[in-house]
């Protein structure tokens, strides 16, 4: 038990009596370590990695699963990826973007970099490694130089909404076809229709009825894990605890070649647009204030795949989708992804690649689940268009993007058809200056 203090003799002050200069605290501008560059960023990381709410950060830290789970899963099974070690970079890129910009900044794997790995069978781990560098020492060029933020400023907003549709409605798309169809995530292919809750149909009414009852995506995720083990309970002895070897990846000029033609080319649109502008916008959508540069993120991105991509960690980015799914459920600050990244670092470090086995069992239709609600939070972000021709803009770019599977294509569809509105308006006498600045993302 702690002793009282006893009360101080001095309790009043009194005008007559002497004055002890240091009778009061000691500021802490006086103390040059209080007020250096680096105890001040060290206040702004615990602030932006403070959580706003245990629970529904926690649940938000789920929000981006849908995407990355059957992506990395994918790329392990039929590429050989080394799951262990991208699970420890990426645990470290969530940890670190989560404080530096304090709102659950997504990672996500590169999409269109991951799809080549899937259709090609000659495309193996140097080439996605190659392509993933590639990609990120152009956005790291392209932001160090400003050009990333010049196009941001440049790109109309209905363009930029329109890419952002065309995303939000294809996860929708894939989360139904998760959820009705068994899946093939090594060959990335549809089978037959699912009873995915089990052959017993009274069980599987009642576990159906509980799943779809849920609120929280955590609780959903601990449920698609306890499955796993239930649909193939000789899981248990696959699991090897210790961390994968992390090993330099072996390069070959074919290796950079291809990977650049066949994975930078078609990513490079895709980064620039989803995982960079578009979620400076949907930032600044969500939460007020929090307005990133173009530049950062660009650099972010480049950094983490420059980083990375020697040691076999898959090529990652930021992205829209992600951002929208963890603010959907409940992620509203830096530490929402940061306890994701630690729970990857673990993961990582524990079971190492061994944890392929029990995702191999993960009920994917379970993921389907989290994947559509993050579509649908990111379709949600283009209902701010207050005219019929930013309407008609962001809808042909979502069209072209959807029908042509490209967001380069619907940007560029979008970037056309928003120019010859303009010229038509501008001949019709209405100032240059609305030219540009009329839908322009706000910095």
């Amino acid at each position: 038990m702690a002793l009282p203090i006893p009360p101080n003799p001095i309790s009043t002050i009194d005008p007559e009596a002497p004055q002890i200069a240091n009778a009061t605290p000691i500021s802490n501008t006086n103390n040059p370590s209080s007020s250096g560059p680096a105890f001040i960023a060290m206040q702004k990381v615990k602030t932006n990695l403070v959580l706003r709410s245990k629970w529904a950060e926690l649940n938000g830290a789920m929000g981006d699963l849908g995407t990355y789970i059957p992506i990395v899963l994918a790329l392990t099974l039929s590429r050989n990826l080394n799951l262990g070690t991208t699970l420890i970079f990426t645990g470290i890129y969530n940890i670190v973007t989560g404080a530096i910009y304090g709102v659950p900044m997504p990672v996500q794997p590169m999409k269109s970099i991951a799809a080549v790995a899937l259709a090609d069978p000659t495309f193996s781990v140097p080439e996605i490694m190659a392509s993933g560098i590639l990609t990120g020492a152009v956005l790291l060029v392209l932001g160090l130089t400003g050009l990333m933020q010049l196009a941001y400023t440049l790109i109309p907003l209905s363009v930029v909404r329109g890419i952002q549709l065309a995303q939000g409605l294809s996860f929708a798309l894939t989360a139904v076809k998760y959820v009705r169809k068994v899946q093939d995530l090594p060959k990335s292919k549809s089978l037959e229709e699912r009873n995915w809750l089990g052959r017993t149909s009274r069980i599987g009414r009642r576990v159906k009825n509980v799943v779809f009852s849920l609120p929280s995506a955590f609780i959903v995720f601990v449920l698609g894990v306890i499955l796993a083990f239930v649909r193939r309970p000789q899981v248990v002895r696959e699991i090897k605890l210790g961390p994968s070897s992390i090993e330099v990846v072996k390069f070959t000029k074919h290796a950079w070649k291809e990977g650049f033609v066949k994975g930078t080319i078609p990513q490079l649109p895709l980064s620039i647009l989803n995982s960079v502008i578009a979620v400076c916008k949907l930032t600044s959508d969500l939460f007020p204030g929090k307005d990133f540069s173009a530049t950062s993120l660009s650099v972010t991105v480049g950094l983490m795949n420059l980083a990375g991509g020697w040691f076999g960690a898959m090529p990652c980015c930021h992205g829209a989708g992600g951002l929208a799914g963890q603010y959907k459920f409940g992620g509203r600050s830096g530490g929402c992804v940061a306890i994701l990244g630690a729970a990857k670092l673990v993961l990582g470090f524990v079971l190492g690649s061994s944890l392929a086995h029990i995702f191999n069992q993960f009920p994917v239709g379970i993921l389907g689940v989290l994947l559509l609600f993050a579509g649908i939070e990111l379709a949600m972000a283009s209902r701010d268009m207050k005219n019929k021709q930013d309407s008609f803009v962001m809808l042909i770019c979502t069209a072209v993007s959807l029908v042509g599977s490209s967001a380069a294509l619907g940007f560029l569809s979008g970037m056309l058809v928003f120019l010859i509105l303009r010229l038509r308006d501008w001949t019709k006498g209405k100032p240059l200056s609305s030219f540009w600045l009329r839908g322009s993302p706000r910095l």
